[in-house]
């Protein structure tokens, strides 16, 4: 979880008053946060914050909003938001994000903020937020980087492109000597922490001046001329540069509202794009792009089992800093400009709930008497796990996130119905799998050395896409077994089935599978009951098993437990 820390001075001037540790553990429930220390001497505290979907609580200045709100009921208005059907003057302050930049970070927005001395204590502040958005809501830099500038000494139009990281040269921050972008990797100690994100691209991003003055090379480092934000420094400009144009317009908007809470006077900054986004070809930031969201009273009420009155509902919203109202059995709420985490209604009645305060709930006794017991799923994968542990296999239990050279690649399938993470961390774990099969040849790859026969199954859940199911996919329980050996074949597996549906006490019939690149042609066969195949078996055609580097003769076999319940 996200951990921030603040100066007493500064957590508590932008909170509006003074509090003993127990009264601040307190109201810090409300903003799904706690104190994680206090350091009495050196008057820090330190707070951790338990909700990853709001980055806007990540600095001392977004939680004390928070926190402020919740008492005064009055949600801060910030009037430098530009919107789709009105701007503001910008005074030429103007970023032109060109199409170079494409082929390795697509955007860059910014906006310049001035009228506000910088202290010890506001870099501090400015730096720790640049880098809990970077890390954390930014994936270590990766889809998005933050930098902020001097900017007195920019000379607009601010420019954004991929450069050649060969012949594009400044003096990095920390350092005296001039080096190209490709150097900063290799020799800057941020290059050689970040400069992998962008290292394998033909071009690397960069920020200049209209003058041809360096900004920074994006997601690295920043210039050590405009780059070097001190203290006593009272005009500043911020760039953010990153993969997904609502999440840079998200952190631009945190980000102005703390240093707005700050003191200082957010200034808009012009974009212009040399090719169409999502927003057109030119925006005014910071911009609202918030989409308003809505619920019904009786939604409310069957989620919470709280018959707040009209005045309760629209007070709850204020004191989570949300401009809401009831229209006849309709709630419905302005999204701050700082938050996008409202994905549906429930997210709303989430907020009035905290807004109402949790202490409202009275504890009560449970009414209806229960008693705890294995559903019948569970019953029946028990007694399938002890029916394969005693015709000799070995129990193994996997990942259910795998990538899709071993689920899909490596079986010589299409894989048509696996289902893809849309944003994966790695590509170890970029598809759910489909099949428990490849798991188990995946043991097999490793397990050369050991003696034969190999006998392992598994008992776990497989899930596929379903267009008729309402959620468009399908989590099943299901039975994979596999058996290697020199002299193993079609008649082992059917009679490993055989037993299993005998001691299962069903009924089946085999059908000639076709079309299974998986298994040996003629060599493999559906299993049917009551005209319903329910799973397959046969030997393992060899092209998997090369592909897998397997040596040995082997079958494997898959059940749908859901199907034989």
């Amino acid at each position: 979880m996200p951990k921030i820390e603040t100066t007493e001075s500064m957590f508590y001037g932008l909170l509006g008053k003074t509090l003993a540790d127990d009264q601040l553990e307190m109201i810090l429930q409300r903003a799904k946060a706690e104190l994680d220390g206090h350091d009495v001497e050196n008057k820090t505290l330190k707070l951790e914050l338990n909700d990853t979907n709001r980055p806007d609580l990540w600095s001392a200045a977004g939680l004390a909003r928070q926190l402020r709100t919740y008492e005064t009921q009055k949600p801060v208005l910030y009037d430098f938001f530009s919107t789709a059907d009105e701007s503001f003057n910008t005074d030429g302050r103007r970023l032109i994000c060109h199409k170079e930049a494409k082929a390795v970070r697509p955007y860059s927005i910014g906006f310049a903020a001035s009228n506000c001395t910088v202290t010890e204590d506001i870099l501090i502040a400015l730096i720790q937020s640049q880098e809990k958005l970077c890390f954390n809501f930014g994936r270590k830099r990766k889809t998005i980087a933050m930098g902020i500038y001097r900017s007195e000494l920019i000379h607009y139009p601010v420019h954004y492109t991929g450069a050649d990281p060969d012949t594009t040269s400044f003096i990095p921050l920390g350092m005296t000597e001039k080096l190209t972008l490709r150097e900063i990797t290799q020799k800057h100690p941020k290059g050689i922490e970040y400069g992998k994100i962008v290292s394998d691209k033909p071009v690397f991003p960069f920020l200049y001046d209209d003058s041809g003055e360096a900004l920074s090379f994006p997601p690295v480092i920043n210039s050590a001329k405009i780059g070097a934000v001190k203290v006593g420094d009272r005009d500043l400009f911020i760039e953010i540069s990153g993969t997904d144009l609502k999440d840079l317009l998200l952190a631009a908007s945190i980000l102005s509202c703390d240093m707005a809470d700050l003191g200082f006077t957010i200034l808009p900054l012009e974009v212009d794009f040399e090719e169409e986004t999502e927003f057109g070809s030119q925006l005014v930031v910071p911009y609202y792009f918030q989409e308003p969201i809505s619920c019904t009273k009786a939604q409310l009420e069957k989620v919470s089992g709280l018959p707040l009155d009209d005045a309760e509902i629209v007070a709850s919203l204020a004191r989570m800093g949300i401009h809401g109202f009831v229209d006849n059995d309709s709630i419905y709420a302005t999204v701050p400009e700082y938050r996008n985490d409202f994905l549906h209604a429930v997210d709303l009645i989430e907020d009035i709930i905290i807004g109402h305060g949790l202490s409202c709930y009275e504890p009560q006794m449970p009414s209806d008497f229960t008693i705890g017991r294995l559903s019948k799923e569970e019953e029946l994968s028990r007694k399938v796990k002890n029916i394969m542990v005693g015709l000799g296999f070995q129990e193994m239990i996997y990942n259910y996130l795998g990538s899709r050279k071993e689920y899909i690649d490596r079986m010589n399938i299409n894989g048509d119905n696996a289902i893809c993470i849309s944003n994966p961390m790695s590509e170890n774990y970029e598809m759910v799998r489909p099949s428990i099969i490849p798991c188990l040849l995946e043991s097999e790859s490793v397990s050369g050395h050991a003696t034969y026969p190999h006998s392992i199954f598994e008992v776990g859940k497989i899930a596929y896409l379903c267009p008729e199911d309402n959620s468009g996919t399908i989590t099943r329980n299901s039975i994979g077994f596999f058996s290697s050996d020199s002299k193993i074949g079609f008649n082992q597996g059917s009679s490993y089935v055989n037993t299993l549906m005998y001691f299962l006490k069903k009924d089946y019939s085999l059908l000639e599978l076709e079309g299974d690149n998986r298994f040996i042609p003629g060599r493999c066969a559906g299993i049917m009951i009551n005209g319903k195949q329910v799973g397959c078996f046969g030997e393992i055609h060899p092209a998997v098993l090369q592909n897998w580097g397997c040596n040995m003769p082997s079958i494997a076999c898959e059940i749908d437990l859901d199907s034989i319940l």
